[in-house]
Parts: structure tokens; C-alpha cells; sequence
């Protein structure tokens, strides 16, 4: 299995209080990812919306921003990725928005919602 992580959706999942530190939160969601990659040996692509910065994936996790500002950016970015995939059967796409799960299941992804997948990091 391949993980496609709709980053801000899982961010967003629980009020942490994430707004106040959006690119803390970004690199704590990158630090979990590295656990979950790890442990599970499943490859790991997370995609944030927002300004780029300097934020390295942890090993087996590799960290995009959305190539544009805007609505449903990092959405487009992450429906394209599974609709250019050689093998969309084998990605899983992580994401509580129902237009990008109905978008990327209709592409061959199966879907995971984000809370769900939040309580798999936290296990």
C-alpha cells in the first residue's frame, strides 16, 4: 500500500490549536508520518497547502506543497497524482473532503478518512 495524505485535512482533523503554528503542525504531521512509515513500511507522500518552506520528509515520507495557491490547490495536485499513477489501485488517499474522495476514487484509489487515519498515527 501507498499513502497519499491530504496534509492539512489530517492537521485539521482534531483542534489542537494547530492555526496558531500551521508550520509546526505541518512538521509534527511529517515527524508522525515518519513513525507510520516505519513501522508499517508503507511509502508515505503527504501534500500541504500553502507557502513552501523548509520542511525535509522524515525517511520513507515525501513532503509536496501545492504547485498553486488557492481552493482546492493541494486537491487538484493530489486528484492529478492519482490519476497520472501507473497503479491507483495500490494508493490509498487520505482525505475527509468527499469531492477529492469521490474524485480519486473514480480515478482507482481506495479512501481513508482523515480522523481515521489520525487515530492510526496515534496507536
Amino acid at each position: 500500500m501507498r499513502w497519499l495524505i491530504d496534509g492539512m485535512n489530517v492537521i485539521g482533523s482534531r483542534p489542537t490549536g494547530w492555526w496558531r503554528d500551521r508550520p509546526g503542525a505541518m512538521r509534527t504531521l511529517a515527524e508522525d508520518l515518519g513513525r507510520f512509515a516505519k513501522r508499517s513500511g508503507d511509502p508515505v507522500t503527504v501534500v500541504f497547502d500553502g507557502a513552501r518552506f523548509d520542511l525535509e520528509g522524515e525517511p520513507g515520507v515525501t513532503v509536496l506543497f501545492a504547485s498553486r495557491r488557492g481552493p482546492n490547490a493541494a486537491d487538484d495536485d493530489i486528484a492529478a497524482i492519482v490519476e497520472s499513477d501507473a497503479d491507483p489501485a495500490d494508493l490509498s488517499v487520505v482525505t475527509s473532503d468527499g469531492d477529492l474522495g469521490r474524485r480519486v476514487r473514480g480515478a482507482g484509489a481506495t479512501v481513508m478518512g482523515a480522523g481515521e487515519f489520525r487515530r492510526r498515527l496515534d496507536a
